[in-house]
Parts: structure tokens; sequence; C-alpha cells
């Protein structure tokens, strides 16, 4: 589903991503770990095209950066930092309806189900709710088209213990045939749901093996 060869960024003469080759395929489920500064959301970044990059890379058999409209419609992104988005919670459900063709009710019913009342905040803007709601809002809103690729940077920040709980058993049901890439630190939530362990160090991938969900420390 990527494939990524030769891939470089680099920020102020910074390199960030060092000549990075690998591919990611159809029922992977991956942990990307490292620490911070390894990488990793700058990788899933040039996945999404929301960077210029050297190198190669294609997504879904297109480009990033000039088919990036095509990709998003097959992508579910949940980052790490919410943006600070003016829209209103009503609005937003409006615009990823119309953007993805999915029903309104099936992103209610999993707002509902991360313990989020999103009918009591249609008329909030995105950026004045909690971080909690935020996340819960972008989950269900990154799970319920169901897309062919899920990119997750840290997905459980900000989240209460029942709502990770209810995060992971969704994201264990979600679609065997998809692509699942969760950058986390918390290895010990997300070990019951990876077949597959990739390790960033200072813009290089210096682990990348496959699991069973028992070897996942």
């Amino acid at each position: 589903m990527i494939k990524i060869n030769g891939l470089s960024k680099t920020f102020k003469k910074q390199l960030v991503i060092n000549n990075l080759s690998t591919q990611f395929n159809d029922g992977d489920k991956i942990a990307l770990i490292g620490q911070n500064g390894a990488g990793k959301t700058t990788l899933i970044r040039c996945i999404l095209g929301q960077y210029v990059y050297e190198g190669e890379m294609e997504v879904l058999g297109m480009n990033p950066r000039k088919d990036r409209r095509d990709i998003l419609r097959e992508v579910g992104f949940v980052p790490q930092t919410p943006p600070p988005l003016k829209m209103t919670v009503k609005e937003l459900l409006s615009f990823f309806t119309k953007l993805t063709g999915t029903p309104k009710q099936e992103f209610i019913n999993l707002a509902h189900a991360m313990g989020l009342a999103i009918e009591d905040n249609y008329s909030k803007p995105f950026f004045k709710l909690s971080g909690g709601m935020k996340q819960k809002l972008l989950i269900a809103f990154a799970i319920g088209r169901r897309p062919k690729i899920l990119l997750l940077d840290e997905p459980s920040a900000n989240l209460d213990p029942q709502a990770r709980e209810i995060l992971f058993d969704l994201l264990q049901n979600f679609r065997e045939d998809s692509l699942m890439i969760l950058s986390s630190h918390r290895m010990n939530e997300i070990k019951m749901l990876v077949n597959r362990v990739v390790e960033m160090d200072l813009g290089n991938i210096v682990v990348d093996k496959e699991v069973v969900p028992e070897e996942v420390k």
C-alpha cells in the first residue's frame, strides 16, 4: 500500500529522515516506535503529503504530493496534536460526512461509544473543546469512514482509561485488509494489535520485524 525509496527530509539543515526505504502492506498492523525526534511523525506527515521531501514514495499507487486529495479519501488520520480548527462540531460533522460519503450516524455512534455526547457540543468551535473531547471526535472521524490506511499518532493521548479501552477494542476489530500504523509510547496498550514492529532512530529504521502479539515488549 505504501512504497518508500530513498526518502529524506530536512528541516533547517537538520536531517530528520535519512535515505529511508521500506514498504507497508495491506494487513500490516504496525507499531511505529522510537524516541522523540526519531522521525516518526515526520514520516507520517510525508505519507499524508504535508511535506516536500527528497526520494520516492507511492501511497496506493499515487504520489502523496500530486494526488493528495485522492489519497486522503482512503486514509484516516489521528494527529498527536489536534489542529486549532475554528469550525463548529456540527460543521465538522457535515464536512466529514460529505467528504467521505460516510453516513453521519456512523460518526455519531462512534463518538457516543468513545463517551462523547457529540450533539451537546454541536455549537462549540473545535478548538474550544477539551483535549479529550478533540481526540474522541478525531478518532470517530478517522475510524468511522473505514479507510484502507489508518495512521494514528499517539492516538490514546488525552483519553480517559475507559475511552482508551474502547479505542483499542475498535482497532482490534477494524477491517483486516487495512494498513494500520500506530505511533505510540505505550507499547503495553498496542501489543495485542500489531503484527509488525518498526523502530526508528535519528531518521533511520533500525528494527523492522514481524511479530505475534505476545512477542511485543
